[in-house]
């Protein structure tokens, strides 16, 4: 087939398998599945659970002990929040229960569909997993450790880091994005967590050992203590045109008198705080705070007063409103009357006021505070018109120091496989070196073997066994389906090994065709190499199946790669167990470590591998019918012929083991793992018939 109509038919074949996954997945649902009962059964009484939220999907628990607490926790399926798609493609679904501070109750398993969760390690090792979340809390940083380069946190660090499962790093990492995202979600929503305030990274901390000793009036001027002041001609401007206007008999008389100095600072810091409440007053104040909890003095001057005679201690201050970066957070008093700063106006009010330990809020990022003032019309019934001003305030950033911004889950996995990256990279390398130029390492039979036998080798025990790089099925269809629901391709950031295997594989089929990763890269692959070598040792026959029969399995690939996308459009169940049509999870992830039913089946076609070579690659492979569509990208005739190729000679063709060489001498790269013995006895004095039938004649030998 020319390559430019293979080229066009491959392109076909893949838009109208994308085009079936879309329609087969407009059908899916990602909602939650649990309702009110199955919540209320795990939390019995004295907890009672409320009807689920309509701004969140997140079912508030109260307790009996705590009447008058308000919701003490609450319960959400991870697939209603955070539906990041998994290994297979499928979102995970995990009933997590946050109880009021941010801490994790429980995290429960209630559907997945990672592949070596199903039926390899089993959900087992997935729900210990999710036992290590108990007790655990938003207010830390919680990641997954790596077997491959375990880093753990230092003594005093909020850096929390969890046991990895052995052979599914990249699945609990995606189960630890899945919690926490899904987590916060609520803790926003709910719990006073503010979304990020500043772009610079962490919320920056206060530097302790920073402090200058500064006058009330230096502290107003730098910014260090905002001040916001209003007059009573501002004021009335606030109302004009509304039924508040001209109510204000003070103010129409004394327009430029002060109606309100409004002040803010931010007290945690000691330039600041110390000025302002004094050393031992700053000392109390930090004794009283939560770690990471804020703290912030409003104080006021002038006619008005930012609280009235009815407000009570420990409570929100009514008129008073303050958020960051457009996220509101309660202010509440901490019931601290401290005393007038020295150098300041006299005030009418002062008060102490805490954010909430969880609130998020970046002491260093600018905040803002609202003031309301009400006017009334009226006794009976009066007409109450309210205006609002602002007084946006930032601390001076020298006072803080901002810790690096933590690693996101994914390139923490690709930091710790750094070291398997760098040798795999470099095997890749070798091996695009040995195909580009492969004249020298084929010429000679045994050398060529040696090199194979140990590149198989390390295919097996380090990417297969070792490194867990096994491409599969699973994530061609895995990809189409995250792709197809709107997810992206995010989650293969967590299996930096495949993904490095995958681009190499895309560059590959340009360049060589197919055989590069079925011949040289496929861990199964090569252990069934190995299973024929062994065979040959015990003197079992090779057998060869009639090239009609052959036809008809290799047609089979093609029908099973159909079927399994299929059923993932459009029965996801069926397709979980579909792909079990390939051996190697049982074989490569979890090293036959698996029920004997599955053991057996890997058996049986290494066996047949034995006998027939190559028998599960060649005819029942659906990754290597996909291999072999985009072998169709392969823009070269790469391997080398002669004109006396197939006619007459056939030497190559008998020799071949995947029966890949036409009798007219082509070679059917579809068909070819790249062996390079073809190549070998192309160059060999002693092998190629062409060559000692040239050099018997005295004549030099053509290249086709």
């Amino acid at each position: 087939m020319p390559t430019g109509i293979a080229r066009h038919l491959f392109c076909r074949i893949l838009a109208g398998l994308f085009a079936l996954l879309l329609a087969g997945l407009a059908c899916q649902a990602t909602a939650g599945e649990l309702n009110h009962a199955d919540i209320a059964r795990r939390f019995p009484p004295p907890l009672h659970v409320g009807e689920k939220l309509r701004d969140i999907p997140a079912w508030p628990i109260t307790s009996e002990l705590e009447p008058e607490a308000g919701p003490v926790a609450y319960a959400f399926e991870s697939i209603d929040l955070a539906p990041i798609p998994g290994f297979e493609g499928t979102p995970l679904n995990l009933l997590v229960s946050l109880d009021r501070k941010g801490g994790f109750m429980d995290v429960e398993l209630i559907r997945q569909h990672e592949p070596v969760f199903l039926s390899g390690l089993g959900e087992g090792p997935l729900r210990d997993f999710l036992l290590q979340y108990r007790n655990k809390s938003l207010k830390q940083e919680i990641t997954v450790s790596s077997l491959y380069g375990n880093t753990r946190s230092g003594a005093g660090s909020k850096r929390v880091v969890l046991d990895g499962v052995s052979k599914a790093t990249a699945s609990v990492r995606i189960v630890n994005q899945t919690v926490l995202t899904s987590a916060l979600a609520v803790a926003r929503a709910r719990l006073g967590f503010a979304a990020p305030a500043s772009d610079k990274g962490p919320v920056a901390e206060v530097r302790t050992d920073v402090y200058e000793h500064r006058s009330f009036a230096e502290l107003v001027k730098s910014g260090a203590i905002g001040r916001l002041h209003l007059s009573n001609a501002d004021v009335e401007k606030q109302f004009a045109g509304t039924d508040g206007a001209g109510l204000d008999a003070d103010a129409l008389a004394r327009p430029d008198d002060t109606f309100t100095d409004l002040y803010v600072a931010y007290l945690n810091a000691p330039t600041i705080g110390r000025a302002i409440l004094g050393d031992a007053g700053h000392a109390d104040l930090l004794r009283r705070l939560e770690p990471g909890q804020q703290a912030y003095w409003v104080a006021s001057a002038g006619r008005d007063a930012f609280i009235d005679d009815g407000f009570t201690r420990g409570t929100v201050p009514a008129r008073l409103a303050f958020s960051q970066a457009g996220g509101p957070v309660e202010l509440r008093d901490l019931d601290i009357s401290p005393r007038p700063p020295a150098g300041a106006p006299p005030l009418n009010a002062a008060l102490v006021l805490r954010v909430p330990p969880m609130s998020g809020v970046d002491p260093a990022a600018p905040v803002r505070f609202e003031l309301t003032i009400t006017r009334a019309k009226g006794s009976m019934l009066p007409i109450l018109t309210q205006r609002s001003v602002n007084l946006d305030y930032q601390a001076p950033e020298e006072l803080f120091s901002r810790p690096p911004a933590p690693l996101p889950d994914w390139l923490i996995a690709w930091k710790d496989r750094a070291v398997e990256l760098a040798i795999i990279a470099a095997a890749l390398i070798l091996l695009s070196v040995v195909l580009a130029r492969p004249r020298w390492i084929s010429v000679s039979a045994r050398r060529l073997r040696i090199f194979r036998l140990a590149f198989l080798a390390f295919t097996l025990g380090y990417i297969g066994w070792y490194a867990q790089g096994q491409l599969s099925i699973v994530q061609i269809t895995g990809a189409i389906k995250s792709v197809s629901a709107g997810a992206g391709l995010k989650s293969f950031l967590y299996d930096p090994v495949s993904l490095l295997l995958i681009g190499f594989t895309a560059i590959s089929f340009v360049v060589w065709g197919r055989g590069t990763f079925c011949g040289w890269l496929c861990p199964f692959g090569a252990l069934q190499e190995f299973a024929a070598l062994l065979a040959r040792a015990l003197r079992l026959p090779r057998l060869r199946l009639p090239a009609s029969v052959a036809r008809i399995l290799d047609r089979g690939r093609y029908a099973i790669l159909a079927a399994l996308v299929a059923a993932a459009a459009f029965a996801p169940r069926l397709a979980e167990t579909g792909v079990e049509v390939e051996p190697f999870k049982t074989a490569i992830t979890v090293g036959f470590d698996r029920s004997w039913p599955y053991v057996m089946y890997a058996v049986l076609l290494l066996v047949l591998g034995g006998l027939y070579y190559k028998f599960f690659c060649r005819y029942l492979c659906p990754l290597g019918a996909a291999m072999t569509l985009g072998g169709k990208l392969r823009l070269l005739d790469w391997l080398p012929r002669r004109q006396e190729c197939g006619q007459p000679c056939q030497t190559c063709r008998h020799r071949c083991a995947y029966d890949a060489i036409e009798k007219s001498g082509a070679i059917r790269y579809d068909d070819c793992f790249q062996c390079l013995d073809c190549v070998g006895i192309y160059h060999d004095d002693n092998r190629c018939a062409p060559i000692m039938l040239y050099r018997k004649k005295g004549r030099q030998p053509q290249s086709a």
